[in-house]
């Protein structure tokens, strides 16, 4: 009821839940929109001062909403007020008031009488949007306000399943193109077309030495989107490795590797390599002559591994011969086969794409931690 309110006093009871103030003065009750003009924080009402104040930037609004230090560049908006026919008072959130600067709300806060068809419609999904955001189940489901403030988007990265492993919060420079190339994000988005493509081949191809090669040339002439599907995957394998060796060498050349990144340096090289595995294993897939051949010569580099490869350093001080050896352990056998087939189709498209998303998540998690490398602010 409008005597519920106190003359000349500010009332609080509704802005918790409504951001809403209700001002009764001699002239009539207003309601104020508990919104700064500036970024959106909630202010403060300070009874001492009688003025209203917003704690992040130092924005000063008088009780009528008017703006008179701070950054603000306009008054506090108002909601439409009525009483309805049971004499209760009645806000309209779907109806604000928009003040501009340099005036007094008062001057601002007129009803010209019959609302158009667009100010009707406007008002109705105002008050949609309202009625969703305020109810019980958006509330359930979203934990933090609605409104675009800088809290609000501390907590909606932080509170995001998918966006709480990046900063919420990054530096100027970090978000220019002449700075980091952006080759971490381009990789990543390589990355995600390989594994989505690789997805709708997986449904057409059998690791089966029989099948193999001709599954790739069904896939390819015959199912639809197959040769897209094929060309977008190979071609995004190529880029991928291309972005990733530029991210390196920017990383290289910003000092991004330094402390306290240098944990995150590691992580980095070992991702680099995990894209050069995921290459070279998955070039003997389509089971042709060029990808026999060409894993054959590329995998002869691990016979002289040290230690490990049976014509390397050491081979016979633990033993390595050409059935035990790293080359043997990689094709499971002495030669290449059907069984080498299946390894590289198993490593391609389970292990090696699982231990790199960990490492990816790790990766990105450290971002966070350790912050963008570059100049200071």
């Amino acid at each position: 009821m409008p005597s519920d309110y106190a003359m000349g006093e500010v009332s609080e009871k509704y802005k918790q839940d409504q951001r809403v103030w209700i001002i009764r003065e001699e002239a009539g009750i207003y309601a104020i929109f508990a919104k700064c003009t500036h970024l959106g924080c909630t202010p403060r009402w300070l009874a001492a001062e009688n003025k209203f104040k917003c704690p992040c930037h130092g924005s000063g609004f008088f009780k009528s909403g008017l703006n008179f230090e701070g950054p603000a560049p306009r008054p506090l908006d108002r909601f439409k007020v009525t009483v309805g026919d049971d004499g209760q008072l009645v806000v309209d959130k779907g109806k604000v008031f928009k003040m501009g600067p340099g005036a007094e709300p008062e001057e601002q806060y007129t009803d010209t009488g019959p609302e158009s068809l667009t100010d009707r419609i406007m008002s109705l999904l105002d008050k949609i949007k309202s009625d969703i955001v305020e109810s019980h189940v958006w509330k359930a489901i979203f934990r933090h306000g609605y409104e675009d403030t800088p809290r609000n988007r501390v907590m909606m990265v932080t509170a995001n399943v998918f966006l709480h492993l990046h900063p919420a919060k990054v530096r100027r420079h970090a978000v220019r193109m002449r700075f980091t190339w952006c080759m971490g994000g381009l990789t990543f988005l390589m990355f995600l077309v390989t594994v989505v493509t690789g997805i709708y081949l997986m449904f057409y191809y059998r690791p089966v030495a029989e099948y193999a090669y001709a599954d790739m040339k069904y896939l390819e002439f015959d199912m639809p989107f197959g040769m897209l599907m094929r060309n977008m995957h190979r071609w995004s394998a190529h880029a991928m490795i291309v972005f990733v060796w530029l991210h390196m060498f920017r990383v290289f050349l910003t000092g991004s590797y330094k402390p306290p990144r240098e944990f995150n340096w590691i992580v980095g090289v070992l991702l680099l390599v995990l894209t050069l595995l995921l290459s070279f294993t998955g070039y003997l897939l389509p089971w042709d002559q060029l990808s026999i051949w060409a894993v054959t010569v590329g995998s002869n580099m691990a016979r002289a591994t040290p230690l490990l490869g049976y014509e390397g350093p050491f081979a016979d001080f633990v033993g390595a011969n050409p059935i035990y050896d790293a080359r043997a352990f990689l094709f499971g056998g002495g030669e290449i086969g059907p069984h080498t087939l299946l390894r590289f189709y198993i490593l391609h498209c389970i292990f090696i794409p699982l231990v790199a998303s960990i490492l990816m998540s790790v990766h990105f998690w450290r971002i966070r931690r350790d912050g963008f490398s570059g100049p200071s602010l």
